[in-house]
């Protein structure tokens, strides 16, 4: 497995560009199966969950093609040319929970669907009981078999009803995305109740309405579907990454240094710019004619001042940037207070970083962060996704050689992240287990 050396105490400085949205790509990949014709997704990160969900449509019978190498942004064309599989196999599925969001296209499109319980990272329990009661509210019958859903649409077809989704730590952002996928060819309207207001969402139904579908509300916490009979192709661009824009809001925070961000979509961060102006970091919009893909410059103040933080659904604080938060936390001048309300259990960070001399202290839910006033590089270990991005920030602030092991997880989120933070002025090396 590969690892990341960082050598800290580099200021970042220079312009880098998000890119489209990795949990956007991959519910949007998912609607191809709806399609009668050619799907085409503009702006689609290079990732290693888009390389599975690209290796699980071709089990479904989908054949995607990719842009020509070195085009910017790159681009993936979708076609179904096989109908007739319905099995999603845990050999792919396993490695990331989104492959469930397939669950719902292939019910509605093909009347059946067998997928097997996802994997993921590991952050905590994260059931699918919310997606399965959508699905038989619009008249499915589920059963599980063997660690697989197996589910079945009565005569080949969904029938329109009204779903709620709300759970215990607030609504679900990829059953929000299954059921209304599943409703769009559904017989009559539909309504959930309680649906996730993520701009993901709202980027899924873009998508969907532009292949025909008749979708209202996405956004809100009451959509309204009118179903149809068919959906055709349509061109779309993937919606800019507002987490992979938070991570370098706090990298160059956490560095003291300087960085224009192009393609930002400052209109959905605005609980992220919120905390970031509390801790005294500076956001300046240099063109925000489109607020989904702005450009902006941050730059941190030489003090950064403790605050309070509280991750919830959309629009209030990402849980996917809570770990980056906390890295940036570790160096402010006080005692700060982060509390998940999303995944309580979230927090297989605060150990690593612990190693890296951050004060930490956890009471269930909450970490009290008390400022240090500096990290020092040692070997740590990535748990997670989000978690892995947090080491390499406080790598990058670190005095002396951090070494981030496991980076895997990165990879699923970030594309050549080292690459990209390299030409920012870190000093950042990929190592694999063979060298």
């Amino acid at each position: 497995m590969d690892s990341f050396h960082i050598n800290g105490g580099r200021r970042l400085e220079g312009t880098i560009r998000v890119n489209g949205s990795k949990n956007a790509a991959l519910p949007l990949m998912a609607a191809s199966l709806l399609a009668d014709d050619q799907v085409r997704l503009m702006d689609v990160p290079d990732l290693a969950d888009i390389r599975s969900m690209r290796r699980l449509l071709d089990e479904l019978g989908v054949e995607v093609s990719s842009s020509e190498p070195g085009d910017e942004p790159a681009s993936l064309t979708m076609k179904v040319v096989d109908d007739t599989a319905s099995h999603a196999r845990y050999e792919i599925v396993r490695t990331m929970r989104a492959s469930i969001c397939v669950l719902g296209p292939l019910l509605a499109k093909r009347g059946r669907a067998r997928v097997s319980m996802p994997g993921g990272c590991a952050i905590g329990e994260r059931p699918v009981d919310l997606h399965l009661r959508g699905l038989e509210a619009l008249g499915a019958s589920i059963e599980l078999e063997s660690g697989d859903v197996v589910a079945e649409a009565p005569g080949g077809r969904l029938r329109g009803a009204t779903v709620f989704l709300g759970g215990a730590f607030g609504s679900t952002v990829l059953g929000t995305a299954n059921v209304m996928s599943a409703a769009v060819l559904a017989e009559g309207t539909s309504v959930i109740e309680s649906a996730a207001c993520e701009p993901e969402v709202v980027d899924l139904a873009r998508l969907l309405n532009a292949m025909g579908a008749r979708i209202s509300g996405a956004g809100t916490p009451r959509i309204v579907i009118e179903g149809v009979d068919r959906l055709g192709g349509a061109e779309h661009t993937v919606m800019p990454d507002r987490i992979e824009a938070g991570t370098f809001m706090c990298a160059a925070a956490i560095t003291n240094g300087s960085l224009t961000i192009e393609n930002t979509p400052v209109d959905c961060m605005i609980a992220v710019l919120d905390r970031l102006a509390a801790l005294g970091i500076e956001v300046e919009l240099l063109d925000a004619s489109d607020p989904l893909r702005a450009t902006c410059r941050v730059a941190s103040g030489r003090v950064l001042h403790p605050i309070r933080v509280t991750t919830q659904p959309h629009p209030g604080f990402p849980t996917d940037l809570q770990a980056q938060l906390m890295a940036l936390l570790c160096l402010a001048d006080g005692n700060s207070i982060v509390t998940e309300k999303v995944f309580p259990e979230r927090f297989l960070h605060v150990a690593e970083l612990s190693r890296m001399g951050a004060q930490l202290h956890r009471q269930g839910a909450t970490v009290v962060v008390t400022g240090v006033r500096e990290l020092r590089g040692a070997p740590v270990m990535a748990s997670d996704l989000r978690a892995s991005a947090s080491l390499v920030l406080a790598g990058l602030a670190a005095r002396g050689t951090t070494i981030v092991n496991r980076v895997y997880h990165l990879d699923r989120g970030y594309e050549r992240l080292e690459e990209r933070l390299v030409r920012l002025g870190a000093d950042i090396r990929r190592v694999s287990d063979s060298a």
